[in-house]
């Protein structure tokens, strides 16, 4: 077995008392963020601009669904703008070049938008449970207004519970060795800051995400209306949801929790260095794998609909050229236009297009 990175550690005088300062080891594993992190970008930001428009389409068509969707695109595509200053950071041996305020400012919008992101997944489980178990009586309950509130309401609350990023010394990267919200500049306020993110930020949201997908797996699975195929589609997704969800955060935020909870513990002595020592690689890891959820979402919400994927090779047909014949422009619109006798949900062979029945009961298009 391989002994882990050396870690430096520097004696330092307070008050009297010696306090050990650990230097993590900032090289380790570089290169694999930094492709990581660029790979994140390439793939999720023209598929967030994707789904953007595509989703925006949904939206005039009275879409509730399409408010979660396009506002996770919008979160997603702000959380990827951070990206390339991580890279930079990353590449530089984890020097920030730039100043202080530019550190927390991105800081601010990368952990911001991640906990944007994180509630808006649970808002889009919510609204197909209940669009799927109580499609019958949800009708006059889901509104496009009432969506934009709690999209609205979740950008405020996470935008004001990160206020005091700030204040934090941990952004202070104009002073000392220029780092920025390293795990090793610990403090109590970050140890319970990190506690709180834990709970309200991860294991809630996971919670959320387990009951109402397997609520919404457990209706389909029941229903006589759906084919062997169909409720295969339902499943997969479902499980996919949830099994993306701890890939990109689980990780992240148990090491959050265990420097949380080892800081209170040791406090910040030399008997924390062995534990930044083994665990600093790891944490950048789990920061990465957090980046993945946002080219993925894409993919996952948005691309696999059956009414997306047809609008957006119609779309593609036109671009190309194929539906440039007139004679044949009216019956293709007849061909693609939804049928009205399918007006169950659990009729359809795709859950987002099952959860997005309009106010009087027909899919979207109808």
């Amino acid at each position: 077995m391989h002994d882990p990175p050396e870690m430096d550690t520097v004696s330092v005088a307070i008050n009297g008392s010696v306090v050990t300062a650990c230097e993590p080891p900032y090289d380790a594993g570089r290169l694999p963020l930094v492709l990581l992190y660029s790979g994140v970008l390439v793939v999720g930001l023209p598929s967030n601009l994707l789904t953007l428009g595509l989703t925006w389409q949904q939206l005039s068509r009275g879409s509730v669904l399409g408010i979660y969707l396009w506002s996770l695109s919008l979160c997603d595509l702000t959380y990827l703008l951070t990206l390339p200053l991580w890279a930079s950071y990353v590449s530089r041996g984890h020097v920030w070049p730039w100043s202080s305020a530019a550190c927390k400012v991105t800081g601010y919008i990368f952990f911001n938008n991640m906990y944007v992101s994180i509630f808006l997944l649970c808002c889009v489980s919510c609204d197909r449970y209940v669009a799927v178990v109580y499609s019958l009586e949800s009708r006059g309950l889901r509104r496009q207004r009432l969506a934009v509130l709690i999209a609205l309401a979740i950008v405020l609350l996470v935008a004001v519970g990160h206020l005091p990023v700030f204040t934090m010394s941990e952004g202070d990267a104009a002073e000392r060795d220029r780092r920025c919200f390293e795990p090793s500049q610990s403090s109590s306020k970050v140890a319970a800051f990190n506690c709180a993110r834990f709970m309200v930020g991860f294991l809630i949201p996971l919670l959320l995400l387990v009951v109402t997908n397997r609520g919404i797996l457990a209706n389909v699975q029941r229903s006589t209306g759906l084919q062997r195929e169909q409720k295969e589609r339902v499943r997969w997704l479902a499980v996919a949801v949830v099994v993306l969800f701890l890939v990109c955060f689980a990780p992240y935020h148990l090491i959050l929790l265990v420097r949380a909870v080892m800081f209170h513990l040791t406090g910040p002595n030399a008997a924390s260095c062995l534990l930044e020592e083994t665990m600093y690689t790891p944490y950048t890891v789990s920061l990465g794998l957090s980046t993945l959820n946002s080219a993925v979402n894409p993919i996952l919400y948005v691309l696999s609909s059956d009414n997306i994927r047809k609008e957006l090779n119609r779309g593609l047909a036109q671009v190309c050229g194929r539906a440039r014949t007139r004679p044949r422009s009216h019956s293709s619109q007849n061909e693609t236009r939804p049928n009205k006798t399918s007006s169950d949900p659990k009729t359809l062979s795709d859950l987002n297009a099952a959860t997005e029945e309009q106010r009087g009961g027909k899919p979207p298009g109808s």
